[in-house]
């Protein structure tokens, strides 16, 4: 009698070990909640983006195309008139270049004349 009653302690009394009870689903359970729950977020999305905003959405995607032309248009421009500048810069800047050259030699022929007149004056 005495180890039938120390088995009854040792399962059901205080000193007894402590047992987790755990309900758990089928695996099948699980695979069937996902798929609906996937099936769910698909349709929500389906509706939220097909609510008749479809056409809304297409009339901003043509605003936007026409926009992105435009834009792209006034660029090529900008980016024309910027290669005439600098071809103008270019050509002002050799032009400069040679009338300061022509500016100098002009100068030192002027000193060269001076310097003779200077000459004359003083004999």
């Amino acid at each position: 009698m005495k180890p039938i009653r120390r088995k009854f302690r040792s399962n059901f009394g205080l000193t007894a070990k402590q047992v987790a009870v755990r309900s758990r689903r089928p695996w099948y359970f699980q695979w069937l909640s996902a798929f609906v729950f996937v099936l769910l977020g698909a349709g929500l999305a389906f509706w939220a983006l097909h609510d008749g905003e479809q056409e809304n959405v297409r009339l901003l995607l043509q605003q936007t195309t026409l926009e992105n032309k435009d834009l792209q248009t006034k660029l090529i421009e900008a980016q024309r008139e910027l290669q005439v500048e600098l071809a103008t810069n270019n050509n002002l800047a050799k032009e400069l270049a040679s009338v300061q050259d022509e500016n100098l030699k002009v100068k030192e022929e002027l000193v060269f004349y001076k310097n003779m007149l200077g000459r004359r004056t003083g004999k």
